[in-house]
């Protein structure tokens, strides 16, 4: 269980069985305060507590409660990972459904809201919002990196970009406008794109900035 454990919460099979169940019960059971109870009911002797897994073993592999929470979410954004298909519309609609699955979920929302809210003074948590990032956007990239190998996307497309332009609606529609929405305003946002970056002719022209 080392503090730099894979990003994604998911143990090498390497580790011993007691290891990985002792991880999992100790990210379950802070999951289980964090969605319930908020980010500040998640300390060493809350989870300890509910864990059975004692602190000076939490100490050792997560020196900070703000640890814990980075990896109980990095699992939850692996475990709501896509595995593309191949089909790159239903790929993206799949991938962009469980970011919005997410966003409201009300535990991971209010998880999400005080990362972003403290990463703009804390540099834990500047760091902790970056790699929670890459994790997040993992599926995303693999999705539009062989849709461009494949030439089923405008070959200029960049990666990082398109990836704004497919979940920055969501989290503007959830974060700032405060709004639900359901799986067809996902259809749309990746209809759109799909639209706008569809393979040209080289001859064509250059992409808009």
């Amino acid at each position: 269980m080392p503090r730099n454990s894979s990003s994604s919460g998911t143990a090498p099979a390497s580790l011993d069985p007691r290891v990985v169940r002792s991880r999992a019960a100790v990210l379950g059971a802070a999951r289980e305060i964090l969605f319930a109870e908020g980010w500040d009911a998640v300390t060493h002797a809350s989870v300890a507590a509910r864990s059975g897994v004692g602190r000076t073993t939490l100490y050792r592999h997560w020196p900070e409660a703000a640890d814990l929470i980075r990896d109980v979410i990095a699992e939850q954004l692996a475990i709501t990972r896509i595995a593309p298909t191949g089909d790159l519309r239903e790929d993206l609609i799949a991938q962009l459904e469980a970011f919005r699955l997410q966003l409201h979920d009300p535990g991971m929302e209010r998880a999400l809201r005080v990362i972003i809210e403290r990463a703009g003074y804390l540099p834990a948590f500047t760091e902790m919002k970056e790699t929670l990032y890459q994790e997040g956007s993992r599926g995303f990239r693999e999705i539009l990196r062989q849709a461009k190998a494949a030439g089923e996307v405008d070959a200029r497309l960049d990666v990082g970009r398109a990836i704004d332009q497919l979940a920055g609606p969501l989290v503007y529609r959830r974060f700032l406008a405060g709004r639900s929405f359901t799986t067809a305003y996902v259809r749309h946002v990746v209809d759109d794109f799909l639209t706008a970056h569809a393979p040209r002719d080289p001859g064509a022209g250059t992409a808009s900035p």
